[in-house]
């Protein structure tokens, strides 16, 4: 898999790529790459952005940036770009990020992410440039940056050579393995600490048994969320 993220500030992504499971993704195959989108601009001072028409506060991305960042990038029109990969506009309104959307973009080869900022993007980079909006969760941050570090996350822990134990992404939260639900509670040593005991079930080495209590907790915490 090859991610694309069209930022402002590329250099964020130093410390994310860095991560254990992330690198061992990258080393693996995958690909992440930072596009600085002040790079392609025609405009003095590199600026990016601009007043909205009609007023109001804050400065939007300008159109006519994002579309020569895509073009440079890609070499191809950015409305034909959208038509041929998953160009993802991470927006606060955007269709909610869970983990169906993950799946999807797991089995996307290439996908293109466009961080926001300011008070977002001119309409016409979402109507035209992109195949999707997404959104981690209804409240708004400075820009898109964190959310294209969330997206990654996702979609990067489930590929080949990031988790050291590939087993650990098949039974974990919202997976098809626990039907959807969150995951069962977890505990290690010791096995009592200040009176608080470790079910003993858990204790007890019947591998049935202890299969059936985190399959009845995981339905638990999924029928109380």
């Amino acid at each position: 898999m090859k991610i694309d993220i069209f930022t402002l500030f590329p250099e964020w992504f130093e410390w994310f790529g860095t991560q254990r499971h992330v690198a061992g993704a990258l080393a693996s195959g995958a690909r992440l790459q930072c596009v600085n989108m002040r790079d392609y601009t025609s405009l003095s001072g590199g600026q990016v952005d601009d007043t909205p028409f009609g007023g109001g506060a804050g400065m939007v991305l300008r159109v006519d940036v994002m579309d020569a960042a895509l073009h440079g990038h890609y070499g191809v029109d950015p409305v034909e770009r959208a038509r041929q990969r998953r160009v993802i506009a991470l927006v606060p309104g955007g269709r909610m990020f869970d983990e169906r959307y993950v799946e999807e973009l797991v089995q996307e080869p290439e996908i293109t992410l466009l961080c926001g900022r300011y008070e977002g993007f001119d309409e016409r980079i979402i109507q035209h440039f992109c195949s999707d909006t997404l959104s981690i969760g209804r409240y708004v941050l400075a820009g898109g940056e964190l959310p294209a570090m969330v997206v990654c996350d996702a979609v990067l822990r489930k590929l080949p050579g990031a988790l050291g134990a590939p087993e650990s992404a098949v039974e974990e939260s919202f997976s098809a393995a626990l039907g959807g639900d969150p995951e069962y509670p977890h505990y290690t040593r010791p096995a009592e600490y200040r009176g608080w005991r470790v079910p003993d079930v858990l204790l007890s080495g019947h591998h049935e048994r202890i299969r059936h209590w985190r399959r009845e907790r995981s339905r638990e915490r999924g029928q109380s969320g």
